[in-house]
């Protein structure tokens, strides 16, 4: 009985795939093959920053992190705000929208009102007093 030896690149795809365990979930789920990822592992090597989103735990409490930083920086920019600008500027954008709006009802009430008169003078059956 001969017993076969894999081959070294192998046995450090096992070892990979071992550390990433959701990349077993992925190929599962039929989003990956097998045959793709090891081609993907061997071309970019195991310390490229695609196979961060497959390690178990490291992903959850980065995302965490994250939102709790992206919440402080928010409430620190909140804070230093100045909310008459803020005021300021909302009003102004008001204005413009109302302007572009006035716009598009001026000129487009215009093509609606010269439609409409061109399609009652082409009514065929108009009554009028002789």
């Amino acid at each position: 009985m001969t017993s076969k030896k894999t081959h070294p690149s192998v046995q450090q795809f096992k070892e990979f795939v071992k550390k990433h365990p959701k990349l077993v979930q992925e190929v599962r789920k039929g989003n990956k093959d097998w045959q793709e990822v090891f081609e993907d592992w061997y071309l970019l090597g195991e310390n490229d920053v695609v196979w961060k989103q497959f390690k178990d735990g490291e992903r959850e409490s980065d995302t965490k992190e994250s939102k709790v930083d992206f919440m402080s920086q928010m409430l620190s920019v909140v804070k230093k705000m100045d909310m008459n600008t803020v005021n300021d500027h909302i009003t102004n954008m008001s204005s413009t929208i109302s302007t572009i709006q006035g716009l598009f009802d001026q000129f487009g009430g215009s093509k609606g009102s010269s439609q409409q008169s061109t399609s009652n003078s082409q009514n065929p059956f108009s009554f009028r007093k002789d």
